[in-house]
Protein backbone atom coordinates (compact mmCIF):
# COMPACT_ATOMS: atom_id res chain seq x y z
CA UNK A 1 0.00 0.00 0.00
CA UNK A 2 1.36 3.39 -0.92
CA UNK A 3 2.19 5.52 2.07
CA UNK A 4 1.08 8.78 0.43
CA UNK A 5 -2.33 7.44 -0.41
CA UNK A 6 -5.41 8.56 1.46
CA UNK A 7 -7.85 6.43 -0.44
CA UNK A 8 -8.20 2.71 -0.02
CA UNK A 9 -6.84 -0.22 -1.82
CA UNK A 10 -9.57 -1.72 -3.90
CA UNK A 11 -10.51 -4.79 -1.89
CA UNK A 12 -9.71 -8.27 -2.95
CA UNK A 13 -13.06 -9.87 -3.34
CA UNK A 14 -16.52 -9.09 -4.48
CA UNK A 15 -19.48 -10.64 -6.06
CA UNK A 16 -23.17 -10.64 -6.50
CA UNK A 17 -25.81 -13.14 -6.55
CA UNK A 18 -29.51 -13.04 -6.29
CA UNK A 19 -32.23 -15.37 -5.16
CA UNK A 20 -34.45 -14.14 -7.96
CA UNK A 21 -31.86 -14.26 -10.70
CA UNK A 22 -29.62 -17.22 -11.16
CA UNK A 23 -31.00 -20.23 -9.48
CA UNK A 24 -28.87 -20.47 -6.53
CA UNK A 25 -26.44 -17.72 -6.31
CA UNK A 26 -24.17 -19.00 -3.71
CA UNK A 27 -21.55 -17.56 -1.49
CA UNK A 28 -18.65 -16.23 -3.30
CA UNK A 29 -16.38 -13.27 -3.47
CA UNK A 30 -14.84 -11.64 -6.49
CA UNK A 31 -11.82 -9.44 -6.42
CA UNK A 32 -12.88 -6.35 -8.25
CA UNK A 33 -9.66 -4.41 -8.56
CA UNK A 34 -9.87 -2.18 -11.57
CA UNK A 35 -6.84 -2.19 -13.80
CA UNK A 36 -7.06 0.63 -16.29
CA UNK A 37 -5.45 0.32 -19.70
CA UNK A 38 -5.03 4.05 -19.76
CA UNK A 39 -3.93 4.54 -23.38
CA UNK A 40 -7.20 3.22 -24.76
CA UNK A 41 -9.46 5.67 -22.92
CA UNK A 42 -11.23 8.37 -24.88
CA UNK A 43 -10.84 11.75 -23.22
CA UNK A 44 -14.25 13.36 -23.41
CA UNK A 45 -13.53 16.54 -21.50
CA UNK A 46 -11.65 19.63 -22.49
CA UNK A 47 -9.76 22.26 -20.61
CA UNK A 48 -6.32 22.04 -19.08
CA UNK A 49 -7.47 21.88 -15.46
CA UNK A 50 -10.00 19.10 -16.00
CA UNK A 51 -7.60 17.10 -18.13
CA UNK A 52 -5.01 17.39 -15.39
CA UNK A 53 -7.55 16.13 -12.84
CA UNK A 54 -8.38 13.12 -15.01
CA UNK A 55 -4.73 12.24 -15.48
CA UNK A 56 -4.13 12.50 -11.73
CA UNK A 57 -7.09 10.20 -11.06
CA UNK A 58 -5.78 7.67 -13.59
CA UNK A 59 -2.37 7.61 -11.93
CA UNK A 60 -3.97 7.15 -8.49
CA UNK A 61 -6.16 4.25 -9.65
CA UNK A 62 -3.35 2.61 -11.55
CA UNK A 63 -1.09 2.78 -8.50
CA UNK A 64 -3.56 0.99 -6.28
CA UNK A 65 -4.69 -1.54 -8.83
CA UNK A 66 -1.58 -2.71 -10.62
CA UNK A 67 -0.46 -4.83 -7.65
CA UNK A 68 -2.73 -7.51 -6.19
CA UNK A 69 -2.45 -9.92 -3.28
CA UNK A 70 -3.40 -13.57 -2.90
CA UNK A 71 -4.62 -15.33 0.20
CA UNK A 72 -3.16 -13.98 3.44
CA UNK A 73 -0.50 -11.76 1.89
CA UNK A 74 -0.48 -8.29 3.44
CA UNK A 75 -1.24 -5.27 1.31
CA UNK A 76 2.03 -3.95 -0.06
CA UNK A 77 3.44 -7.41 -0.69
CA UNK A 78 1.46 -8.01 -3.84
CA UNK A 79 2.33 -9.18 -7.33
CA UNK A 80 1.90 -7.35 -10.61
CA UNK A 81 -1.58 -8.04 -11.93
CA UNK A 82 -0.36 -8.75 -15.45
CA UNK A 83 1.91 -11.47 -14.12
CA UNK A 84 -0.77 -13.62 -12.47
CA UNK A 85 -4.04 -12.55 -14.11
CA UNK A 86 -5.97 -15.48 -15.54
CA UNK A 87 -9.17 -15.01 -17.53
CA UNK A 88 -12.33 -16.15 -15.74
CA UNK A 89 -15.44 -17.81 -17.11
CA UNK A 90 -18.28 -15.28 -16.92
CA UNK A 91 -21.75 -15.89 -18.30
CA UNK A 92 -24.87 -13.85 -18.85
CA UNK A 93 -28.17 -15.32 -17.78
CA UNK A 94 -29.77 -17.18 -14.96
CA UNK A 95 -30.50 -20.74 -14.02
CA UNK A 96 -33.87 -22.40 -14.40
CA UNK A 97 -34.19 -23.34 -10.76
CA UNK A 98 -33.94 -21.14 -7.71
CA UNK A 99 -30.97 -22.29 -5.69
CA UNK A 100 -29.42 -20.49 -2.77
CA UNK A 101 -26.92 -23.15 -1.84
CA UNK A 102 -23.50 -22.51 -0.42
CA UNK A 103 -20.68 -22.38 -2.99
CA UNK A 104 -19.11 -25.60 -1.73
CA UNK A 105 -22.43 -27.41 -2.13
CA UNK A 106 -22.75 -26.04 -5.65
CA UNK A 107 -19.44 -27.65 -6.51
CA UNK A 108 -21.00 -31.02 -5.79
CA UNK A 109 -23.03 -30.66 -8.94
CA UNK A 110 -20.91 -31.13 -12.02
CA UNK A 111 -23.33 -29.38 -14.35
CA UNK A 112 -26.05 -26.76 -14.31
CA UNK A 113 -29.07 -26.27 -16.54
CA UNK A 114 -29.36 -22.71 -17.77
CA UNK A 115 -31.93 -20.86 -19.77
CA UNK A 116 -29.01 -18.89 -21.09
CA UNK A 117 -25.36 -19.72 -20.85
CA UNK A 118 -23.76 -16.99 -22.89
CA UNK A 119 -20.08 -16.38 -22.15
CA UNK A 120 -19.33 -12.69 -21.76
CA UNK A 121 -16.04 -10.92 -21.28
CA UNK A 122 -15.57 -8.64 -18.32
CA UNK A 123 -14.97 -5.61 -20.53
CA UNK A 124 -18.23 -6.29 -22.42
CA UNK A 125 -20.69 -6.35 -19.54
CA UNK A 126 -22.20 -2.98 -20.53
CA UNK A 127 -22.35 -3.73 -24.25
CA UNK A 128 -25.72 -4.54 -25.79
CA UNK A 129 -25.82 -7.96 -27.46
CA UNK A 130 -27.06 -8.12 -31.05
CA UNK A 131 -30.46 -9.56 -30.11
CA UNK A 132 -31.00 -7.10 -27.28
CA UNK A 133 -32.56 -3.68 -27.72
CA UNK A 134 -32.49 -2.28 -24.21
CA UNK A 135 -29.83 0.04 -22.86
CA UNK A 136 -27.55 -1.61 -20.27
CA UNK A 137 -27.11 0.75 -17.32
CA UNK A 138 -27.11 -1.37 -14.13
CA UNK A 139 -25.27 -4.70 -13.98
CA UNK A 140 -25.32 -7.20 -11.12
CA UNK A 141 -22.42 -9.61 -11.11
CA UNK A 142 -23.56 -12.94 -9.77
CA UNK A 143 -20.98 -15.45 -8.77
CA UNK A 144 -20.10 -18.49 -6.81
CA UNK A 145 -16.41 -18.32 -6.48
CA UNK A 146 -13.83 -16.44 -4.55
CA UNK A 147 -11.24 -14.58 -6.55
CA UNK A 148 -8.10 -13.17 -5.01
CA UNK A 149 -6.78 -11.14 -7.88
CA UNK A 150 -8.10 -8.48 -10.15
CA UNK A 151 -10.30 -8.36 -13.18
CA UNK A 152 -9.25 -6.26 -16.20
CA UNK A 153 -11.60 -3.55 -17.46
CA UNK A 154 -11.23 -2.01 -20.92
CA UNK A 155 -14.22 0.16 -21.83
CA UNK A 156 -12.89 2.63 -24.33
CA UNK A 157 -15.88 4.95 -24.16
CA UNK A 158 -15.75 5.37 -20.38
CA UNK A 159 -13.82 8.41 -19.28
CA UNK A 160 -13.97 8.02 -15.51
CA UNK A 161 -14.13 4.88 -13.34
CA UNK A 162 -15.19 5.45 -9.73
CA UNK A 163 -14.78 2.43 -7.42
CA UNK A 164 -16.63 2.76 -4.11
CA UNK A 165 -15.93 -0.09 -1.71
CA UNK A 166 -18.81 -0.95 0.60
CA UNK A 167 -16.43 -2.03 3.34
CA UNK A 168 -15.08 1.53 3.29
CA UNK A 169 -18.49 3.17 2.98
CA UNK A 170 -19.34 1.42 6.26
CA UNK A 171 -16.86 3.70 7.99
CA UNK A 172 -18.99 6.76 7.19
CA UNK A 173 -22.43 5.16 7.34
CA UNK A 174 -23.50 7.54 10.12
CA UNK A 175 -22.35 10.66 8.26
CA UNK A 176 -24.20 12.91 5.81
CA UNK A 177 -22.74 13.57 2.35
CA UNK A 178 -23.65 14.72 -1.10
CA UNK A 179 -22.58 12.50 -3.98
CA UNK A 180 -19.99 15.10 -4.95
CA UNK A 181 -18.49 15.28 -1.46
CA UNK A 182 -18.51 11.47 -1.25
CA UNK A 183 -16.33 11.29 -4.35
CA UNK A 184 -14.02 13.93 -2.91
CA UNK A 185 -13.60 11.87 0.27
CA UNK A 186 -12.87 8.56 -1.45
CA UNK A 187 -11.00 9.97 -4.43
CA UNK A 188 -9.04 13.04 -3.24
CA UNK A 189 -7.53 13.46 -6.71
CA UNK A 190 -10.99 14.60 -7.87
CA UNK A 191 -11.21 17.58 -5.50
CA UNK A 192 -11.44 20.01 -8.43
CA UNK A 193 -14.37 18.20 -10.03
CA UNK A 194 -17.52 20.35 -10.11
CA UNK A 195 -21.17 19.31 -10.04
CA UNK A 196 -21.73 20.36 -13.66
CA UNK A 197 -18.78 18.21 -14.75
CA UNK A 198 -20.42 15.08 -13.34
CA UNK A 199 -23.77 15.87 -14.93
CA UNK A 200 -22.75 16.95 -18.41
CA UNK A 201 -19.17 16.20 -19.36
CA UNK A 202 -18.27 12.58 -18.69
CA UNK A 203 -19.49 9.06 -19.15
CA UNK A 204 -19.07 7.65 -15.66
CA UNK A 205 -18.86 4.13 -14.29
CA UNK A 206 -19.58 3.62 -10.57
CA UNK A 207 -18.46 0.30 -9.13
CA UNK A 208 -20.11 -0.64 -5.83
CA UNK A 209 -17.69 -3.26 -4.65
CA UNK A 210 -19.02 -5.90 -2.26
CA UNK A 211 -22.59 -5.01 -1.39
CA UNK A 212 -22.54 -8.08 0.85
CA UNK A 213 -19.95 -6.33 3.02
CA UNK A 214 -22.16 -3.31 3.66
CA UNK A 215 -23.74 -2.70 7.04
CA UNK A 216 -26.53 -0.47 5.86
CA UNK A 217 -29.90 -1.32 4.35
CA UNK A 218 -31.05 -0.12 0.97
CA UNK A 219 -34.68 0.94 1.18
CA UNK A 220 -35.93 1.21 -2.38
CA UNK A 221 -39.58 1.71 -1.44
CA UNK A 222 -39.25 4.38 1.21
CA UNK A 223 -36.49 6.88 0.68
CA UNK A 224 -35.79 10.50 -0.10
CA UNK A 225 -35.65 11.24 -3.84
CA UNK A 226 -32.44 13.05 -4.78
CA UNK A 227 -31.47 14.30 -8.24
CA UNK A 228 -28.86 16.93 -7.35
CA UNK A 229 -25.27 15.74 -6.83
CA UNK A 230 -24.75 18.51 -4.26
CA UNK A 231 -27.74 17.55 -2.09
CA UNK A 232 -26.72 16.07 1.28
CA UNK A 233 -28.15 12.81 2.61
CA UNK A 234 -27.12 9.44 4.07
CA UNK A 235 -24.88 7.03 2.18
CA UNK A 236 -27.64 4.46 1.63
CA UNK A 237 -30.01 7.09 0.21
CA UNK A 238 -27.33 8.23 -2.23
CA UNK A 239 -26.74 4.65 -3.38
CA UNK A 240 -30.45 3.97 -3.89
CA UNK A 241 -30.89 7.13 -5.97
CA UNK A 242 -27.86 6.28 -8.09
CA UNK A 243 -29.10 2.76 -8.76
CA UNK A 244 -32.64 3.94 -9.56
CA UNK A 245 -31.34 6.60 -11.92
CA UNK A 246 -32.55 9.65 -10.02
CA UNK A 247 -28.93 10.74 -9.62
CA UNK A 248 -26.83 10.88 -12.79
CA UNK A 249 -29.24 8.80 -14.92
CA UNK A 250 -26.66 8.35 -17.70
CA UNK A 251 -23.99 6.91 -15.38
CA UNK A 252 -23.23 3.19 -15.55
CA UNK A 253 -23.54 1.15 -12.34
CA UNK A 254 -21.73 -2.12 -11.59
CA UNK A 255 -22.78 -3.85 -8.37
CA UNK A 256 -21.26 -6.99 -6.93
CA UNK A 257 -22.35 -8.89 -3.85
CA UNK A 258 -22.80 -12.18 -2.06
CA UNK A 259 -26.20 -13.90 -2.23
CA UNK A 260 -27.47 -12.81 1.15
CA UNK A 261 -27.37 -9.16 0.07
CA UNK A 262 -28.78 -9.56 -3.44
CA UNK A 263 -32.38 -9.28 -2.28
CA UNK A 264 -31.77 -5.59 -1.56
CA UNK A 265 -31.70 -4.78 -5.28
CA UNK A 266 -35.16 -4.99 -6.94
CA UNK A 267 -35.17 -6.84 -10.30
CA UNK A 268 -36.74 -3.78 -11.93
CA UNK A 269 -33.54 -1.83 -11.26
CA UNK A 270 -31.27 -4.32 -13.03
CA UNK A 271 -30.61 -4.43 -16.78
CA UNK A 272 -28.19 -7.36 -16.83
CA UNK A 273 -27.16 -10.18 -14.54
CA UNK A 274 -23.82 -11.90 -15.00
CA UNK A 275 -22.30 -14.79 -13.12
CA UNK A 276 -18.66 -15.53 -12.49
CA UNK A 277 -18.29 -19.29 -12.77
CA UNK A 278 -14.65 -19.42 -11.71
CA UNK A 279 -12.11 -21.38 -13.72
CA UNK A 280 -12.76 -23.75 -16.57
CA UNK A 281 -10.42 -26.76 -16.81
CA UNK A 282 -8.11 -24.96 -19.24
CA UNK A 283 -8.08 -21.83 -17.05
CA UNK A 284 -7.05 -23.90 -14.03
CA UNK A 285 -4.02 -25.12 -15.95
CA UNK A 286 -3.24 -21.60 -17.13
CA UNK A 287 -3.27 -20.37 -13.54
CA UNK A 288 -0.66 -22.92 -12.42
CA UNK A 289 1.52 -22.27 -15.47
CA UNK A 290 1.48 -18.56 -14.69
CA UNK A 291 2.02 -19.22 -10.99
CA UNK A 292 5.22 -21.25 -11.49
CA UNK A 293 8.05 -20.35 -13.81
CA UNK A 294 9.35 -23.93 -13.45
CA UNK A 295 7.54 -25.74 -16.27
CA UNK A 296 8.27 -29.20 -14.85
CA UNK A 297 6.84 -28.20 -11.45
CA UNK A 298 3.65 -26.81 -12.97
CA UNK A 299 3.18 -30.01 -15.02
CA UNK A 300 3.56 -32.20 -11.93
CA UNK A 301 1.08 -30.10 -9.98
CA UNK A 302 -1.48 -30.11 -12.80
CA UNK A 303 -1.10 -33.88 -13.15
CA UNK A 304 -1.64 -34.38 -9.41
CA UNK A 305 -4.78 -32.22 -9.42
CA UNK A 306 -6.25 -34.12 -12.36
CA UNK A 307 -5.67 -37.40 -10.51
CA UNK A 308 -7.90 -36.25 -7.63
CA UNK A 309 -11.51 -35.66 -8.66
CA UNK A 310 -12.39 -33.74 -5.49
CA UNK A 311 -9.35 -31.49 -5.73
CA UNK A 312 -9.97 -30.89 -9.42
CA UNK A 313 -13.55 -29.82 -8.73
CA UNK A 314 -12.57 -27.56 -5.81
CA UNK A 315 -10.05 -25.76 -8.04
CA UNK A 316 -13.01 -24.19 -9.82
CA UNK A 317 -12.66 -21.69 -6.97
CA UNK A 318 -9.50 -19.60 -7.51
CA UNK A 319 -8.67 -19.39 -3.81
CA UNK A 320 -8.44 -23.20 -3.75
CA UNK A 321 -5.99 -22.98 -6.64
CA UNK A 322 -3.89 -20.66 -4.50
CA UNK A 323 -4.06 -23.00 -1.49
CA UNK A 324 -3.22 -26.00 -3.67
CA UNK A 325 -0.29 -24.16 -5.24
CA UNK A 326 1.19 -23.27 -1.84
CA UNK A 327 0.82 -26.80 -0.43
CA UNK A 328 1.99 -28.75 -3.47
CA UNK A 329 4.92 -26.44 -4.15
CA UNK A 330 6.18 -27.02 -0.61
CA UNK A 331 5.69 -30.79 -0.81
CA UNK A 332 7.31 -31.15 -4.21
CA UNK A 333 10.32 -28.94 -3.56
CA UNK A 334 11.08 -30.63 -0.22
CA UNK A 335 11.04 -34.11 -1.73
CA UNK A 336 11.40 -34.11 -5.48
CA UNK A 337 11.10 -37.88 -5.79
CA UNK A 338 8.64 -38.64 -3.01
CA UNK A 339 5.12 -39.70 -3.89
CA UNK A 340 2.52 -37.08 -3.02
CA UNK A 341 0.00 -38.08 -0.38
CA UNK A 342 -3.65 -38.40 -1.33
CA UNK A 343 -4.96 -37.54 2.16
CA UNK A 344 -3.99 -35.15 4.91
CA UNK A 345 -3.38 -37.54 7.79
CA UNK A 346 -2.07 -41.08 7.59
CA UNK A 347 0.13 -43.65 9.27
CA UNK A 348 1.53 -42.49 12.58
CA UNK A 349 1.25 -38.81 11.77
CA UNK A 350 -0.46 -36.74 14.43
CA UNK A 351 -0.95 -32.99 14.52
CA UNK A 352 1.01 -31.08 17.14
CA UNK A 353 -0.68 -30.09 20.36
CA UNK A 354 -1.93 -26.54 20.64
CA UNK A 355 -0.74 -24.33 23.46
CA UNK A 356 -3.30 -22.84 25.86
CA UNK A 357 -2.72 -19.43 24.28
CA UNK A 358 -3.40 -20.90 20.84
CA UNK A 359 -6.63 -22.47 22.07
CA UNK A 360 -7.77 -19.25 23.69
CA UNK A 361 -7.05 -17.25 20.54
CA UNK A 362 -8.76 -19.73 18.21
CA UNK A 363 -11.87 -19.87 20.38
CA UNK A 364 -12.06 -16.07 20.43
CA UNK A 365 -11.77 -16.09 16.65
CA UNK A 366 -14.45 -18.79 16.65
CA UNK A 367 -16.76 -16.55 18.64
CA UNK A 368 -16.11 -13.71 16.17
CA UNK A 369 -16.76 -16.09 13.28
CA UNK A 370 -19.99 -17.43 14.77
CA UNK A 371 -21.56 -14.15 15.88
CA UNK A 372 -20.97 -12.54 12.49
CA UNK A 373 -21.93 -15.62 10.48
CA UNK A 374 -25.36 -15.36 12.08
CA UNK A 375 -25.53 -11.69 11.05
CA UNK A 376 -24.24 -12.39 7.56
CA UNK A 377 -21.05 -10.35 8.04
CA UNK A 378 -17.80 -11.44 6.41
CA UNK A 379 -15.79 -8.28 7.13
CA UNK A 380 -14.95 -7.12 10.64
CA UNK A 381 -13.74 -3.91 12.23
CA UNK A 382 -11.60 -3.24 15.30
CA UNK A 383 -14.61 -2.86 17.56
CA UNK A 384 -15.92 -6.27 16.45
CA UNK A 385 -12.66 -7.95 17.44
CA UNK A 386 -12.53 -6.13 20.76
CA UNK A 387 -16.04 -7.29 21.67
CA UNK A 388 -14.81 -10.87 21.33
CA UNK A 389 -11.77 -10.25 23.52
CA UNK A 390 -9.28 -9.93 20.65
CA UNK A 391 -6.64 -7.23 21.05
CA UNK A 392 -5.83 -6.00 17.55
CA UNK A 393 -2.57 -4.50 18.78
CA UNK A 394 -1.24 -7.93 19.72
CA UNK A 395 1.00 -9.47 17.09
CA UNK A 396 -0.31 -12.92 18.06
CA UNK A 397 -3.58 -12.30 16.24
CA UNK A 398 -1.72 -12.16 12.93
CA UNK A 399 1.09 -14.63 13.55
CA UNK A 400 1.73 -18.22 14.49
CA UNK A 401 -1.32 -20.46 14.26
CA UNK A 402 -3.50 -17.70 12.77
CA UNK A 403 -1.19 -16.59 9.97
CA UNK A 404 -2.96 -18.57 7.26
CA UNK A 405 -6.60 -18.07 8.31
CA UNK A 406 -7.06 -14.44 9.34
CA UNK A 407 -5.89 -11.31 7.58
CA UNK A 408 -5.94 -7.55 7.87
CA UNK A 409 -6.34 -5.04 5.07
CA UNK A 410 -5.73 -1.32 5.30
CA UNK A 411 -8.49 0.89 3.99
CA UNK A 412 -9.37 4.55 3.88
CA UNK A 413 -8.88 6.90 6.87
CA UNK A 414 -5.89 4.79 7.99
CA UNK A 415 -8.30 2.23 9.43
CA UNK A 416 -8.23 -1.53 8.96
CA UNK A 417 -10.75 -4.21 8.15
CA UNK A 418 -10.34 -7.89 8.96
CA UNK A 419 -11.58 -11.12 7.44
CA UNK A 420 -10.96 -14.83 7.27
CA UNK A 421 -9.11 -15.89 4.16
CA UNK A 422 -12.21 -17.78 2.96
CA UNK A 423 -15.83 -18.04 4.09
CA UNK A 424 -15.47 -21.78 4.75
CA UNK A 425 -12.82 -21.03 7.39
CA UNK A 426 -15.20 -18.65 9.13
CA UNK A 427 -17.90 -21.34 9.02
CA UNK A 428 -15.55 -23.99 10.39
CA UNK A 429 -14.32 -21.86 13.30
CA UNK A 430 -17.91 -20.85 14.05
CA UNK A 431 -18.77 -24.56 14.34
CA UNK A 432 -15.72 -25.17 16.57
CA UNK A 433 -16.85 -22.37 18.89
CA UNK A 434 -20.46 -23.59 19.06
CA UNK A 435 -19.43 -27.22 19.67
CA UNK A 436 -17.05 -26.03 22.39
CA UNK A 437 -19.95 -24.18 24.04
CA UNK A 438 -21.99 -27.39 23.87
CA UNK A 439 -19.28 -29.49 25.54
CA UNK A 440 -18.99 -26.83 28.26
CA UNK A 441 -22.79 -26.82 28.70
CA UNK A 442 -23.05 -23.09 28.01
CA UNK A 443 -26.85 -23.01 27.89
CA UNK A 444 -26.99 -19.23 27.46
CA UNK A 445 -25.08 -19.25 24.15
CA UNK A 446 -26.78 -22.44 22.91
CA UNK A 447 -30.30 -21.24 23.68
CA UNK A 448 -29.61 -17.84 22.13
CA UNK A 449 -28.59 -19.60 18.92
CA UNK A 450 -31.29 -22.28 18.77
CA UNK A 451 -34.13 -20.05 20.01
CA UNK A 452 -35.72 -22.97 21.90
CA UNK A 453 -37.31 -22.68 25.33
CA UNK A 454 -36.71 -26.35 26.19
CA UNK A 455 -33.16 -27.33 27.23
CA UNK A 456 -30.99 -29.47 24.96
CA UNK A 457 -31.08 -33.04 26.27
CA UNK A 458 -28.42 -34.84 24.22
CA UNK A 459 -25.92 -34.53 21.39
CA UNK A 460 -28.35 -35.81 18.77
CA UNK A 461 -30.97 -33.36 20.06
CA UNK A 462 -28.47 -30.49 19.80
CA UNK A 463 -27.48 -31.40 16.24
CA UNK A 464 -31.11 -31.91 15.19
CA UNK A 465 -32.08 -28.46 16.43
CA UNK A 466 -29.05 -26.89 14.72
CA UNK A 467 -30.09 -28.60 11.49
CA UNK A 468 -33.64 -27.29 11.82
CA UNK A 469 -32.27 -23.80 12.44
CA UNK A 470 -30.20 -23.95 9.24
CA UNK A 471 -33.22 -25.02 7.19
CA UNK A 472 -35.04 -21.80 8.11
CA UNK A 473 -32.38 -19.74 6.34
CA UNK A 474 -33.51 -18.51 2.92
CA UNK A 475 -29.97 -18.22 1.55
CA UNK A 476 -28.45 -21.28 3.22
CA UNK A 477 -25.84 -19.27 5.12
CA UNK A 478 -25.72 -21.89 7.92
CA UNK A 479 -25.54 -24.98 5.69
CA UNK A 480 -21.80 -25.62 5.83
CA UNK A 481 -21.64 -24.51 9.46
CA UNK A 482 -24.07 -27.32 10.37
CA UNK A 483 -22.09 -29.80 8.29
CA UNK A 484 -18.96 -28.90 10.22
CA UNK A 485 -20.91 -29.16 13.47
CA UNK A 486 -21.90 -32.74 12.67
CA UNK A 487 -18.35 -33.61 11.68
CA UNK A 488 -16.98 -32.23 14.95
CA UNK A 489 -19.22 -34.61 16.90
CA UNK A 490 -16.99 -37.53 15.85
CA UNK A 491 -14.24 -38.45 18.29
CA UNK A 492 -11.80 -39.06 15.44
CA UNK A 493 -12.14 -35.45 14.29
CA UNK A 494 -11.90 -34.14 17.84
CA UNK A 495 -8.54 -35.90 18.20
CA UNK A 496 -7.27 -34.31 14.99
CA UNK A 497 -7.87 -30.85 16.45
CA UNK A 498 -5.13 -31.42 18.98
CA UNK A 499 -7.08 -30.77 22.16
CA UNK A 500 -8.97 -27.69 20.99
CA UNK A 501 -12.25 -29.42 21.85
CA UNK A 502 -13.17 -31.56 24.82
CA UNK A 503 -13.75 -35.07 23.50
CA UNK A 504 -17.26 -36.46 23.78
CA UNK A 505 -18.12 -40.09 24.27
CA UNK A 506 -20.41 -41.00 21.41
CA UNK A 507 -22.29 -44.23 21.92
CA UNK A 508 -23.30 -46.15 18.77
CA UNK A 509 -26.96 -45.45 19.45
CA UNK A 510 -26.27 -41.69 19.52
CA UNK A 511 -24.60 -41.82 16.12
CA UNK A 512 -27.51 -43.86 14.77
CA UNK A 513 -29.97 -41.23 16.04
CA UNK A 514 -27.97 -38.46 14.35
CA UNK A 515 -27.93 -40.40 11.07
CA UNK A 516 -31.65 -41.10 11.36
CA UNK A 517 -32.40 -37.39 11.88
CA UNK A 518 -30.33 -36.44 8.84
CA UNK A 519 -32.07 -39.03 6.65
CA UNK A 520 -35.53 -37.97 7.82
CA UNK A 521 -34.85 -34.30 7.13
CA UNK A 522 -33.48 -35.20 3.71
CA UNK A 523 -36.67 -37.14 2.92
CA UNK A 524 -38.79 -34.19 4.02
CA UNK A 525 -36.74 -31.79 1.93
CA UNK A 526 -36.91 -33.97 -1.19
CA UNK A 527 -40.66 -34.37 -0.72
CA UNK A 528 -41.08 -30.58 -0.53
CA UNK A 529 -39.02 -30.08 -3.70
CA UNK A 530 -41.11 -32.73 -5.47
CA UNK A 531 -44.36 -31.01 -4.55
CA UNK A 532 -43.05 -27.71 -5.91
CA UNK A 533 -42.18 -29.31 -9.23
Amino acid sequence: MDEDRAESTVPSCVSLKSDWSKGGMIDFRIVLMIYYRWKSLVHLCSGGDLQEVIEGHKISLKRRCEHVTEGTHEAGSGTLLNKIYTELYITEGQSEEVDTQHEVRQLERTSKKNIQDTPIKCQDIFKVLSEQQRHIRVVLTNGVFSLDWAEGLENQDISLVLPLSCRELNLIRDEQHSLLSLLHVFHPTLQKIRAEDLKTVWKLLFIFDGLDESRFSLGFNKHQVISDVTQVSSVEVLLVNLIQGNLLPSALIWITSRPAAAYQIPPSCVDRITEVRGFTDSQKEEYFRRRFSDEDLSKRIISHIKASRSLHIMCLIPVFCWITAIVLEDMMTRDQRGELKKQKYGGKQRPGKLTEDDKDLLLKLGRLAFEHLEKGNIMFYSEDLERCGLDVSEVSVFSGVCTEIFKRESVIFQKSVYCFVHLSIQEFLAAVYMFHRYTRKDTAVINQFLKYSEPVTSLDDFLRRALMKSLTSENGHLDLFVRFLHGLSLESNQRILGGLLDQTENHPETIQKVLYNLKEENKTLMSSIGSLN
